[in-house]
């Protein structure tokens, strides 16, 4: 079983974010960076996969230098070889865009099936996973909490508004992660020294065969950014006995905010 794990690194979701100057991006120097958290089930869900039905697991990510640290991050996990797509044109692409150069990317790497985060917590654009799909001419599984193996199909349940919806699609398939699929395992000292000799290998758009013409962004673009506006603080309400400050509430909400 080949599998691929779509793997995209993000700010931590502790992490301040601040605006830079030029208003359409944040500061990057002082963040700390992380694999997106459902990419994490992701990598998961492919080494217990690979466990049961053996295979390879390759981690495959778009970014800059630093993306590798994630991408090291995923074979201490247990993740067999990474790549990396690093290329000046492929910097601040829409998720369509990202979706275009992943997708080249898969077309040179055997995969029988390709897991994705649902989304990333970064721009949650809930877009990638299913356009590499479509890109790649191959079902689309969204929202997985389980998934089952067999006889060259993938049957998932997935998480429907009230419940649970049962799919199942011939291989080679993507599916894309939900919180409850797995419990991500944490890296060893044996996984991280390991991970430093696996083979991570960086390409560029040329290397995957695409023109940078071909990925410039074609959809959303980033406008501005702004901080939400600062809220007043609370506002205490006086009175004599609780059937007054109820009464000076309800006066308050009519004649103020004006939303009774």
């Amino acid at each position: 079983m080949e599998i691929v794990v779509l793997l995209k690194q993000v700010p931590a979701t502790e992490a301040f974010i601040e605006i830079a100057d030029d208003g359409v991006s944040v500061k990057t120097q002082n963040l700390k960076w992380v694999i997106n958290p459902y990419d994490e089930f992701a990598v998961e869900e492919a080494l217990r996969i690979r466990e049961a039905h053996g295979g390879t697991v390759t981690v495959v990510s778009v970014g800059v230098e630093k993306t590798t640290e994630a991408i090291r991050t995923a074979l201490a996990m247990g993740a067999d070889k990474g790549v990396l797509i690093n290329d000046p044109a492929a910097q601040g692409l829409d998720g369509l865009g990202v979706a275009r150069v992943l997708a080249a990317a898969l077309k040179q790497i055997a995969f029988d099936l390709i897991i994705a985060g649902q989304r990333a917590v970064d721009d949650d654009n809930f877009l990638v996973g299913p356009a590499v799909a479509e890109f790649l001419d191959i079902p689309h599984l969204s929202m997985v909490v389980k998934q089952e193996l067999q006889d060259g199909r993938i049957r998932c349940h997935r998480t429907v508004e009230g419940g649970t919806l049962v799919v199942e699609a011939p291989l080679p398939a993507l599916f894309t992660t939900q919180r409850g699929l797995n419990e991500p395992r944490y890296t060893s000292l044996p996984g991280i020294m390991k991970a430093k000799r696996k083979p991570l290998e960086t390409k560029t758009l040329a290397d995957i065969g695409l023109a940078p013409a071909v990925v410039t962004n074609r959809g959303a673009r980033i406008a501005a950014f702004r901080l939400p506006p600062q809220r007043s603080g609370g506002r205490m309400i006086a009175g004599d006995s609780a059937q007054a400050k109820a009464a000076e509430l309800v006066r308050l909400l009519h004649e103020e905010a004006k939303v009774v």
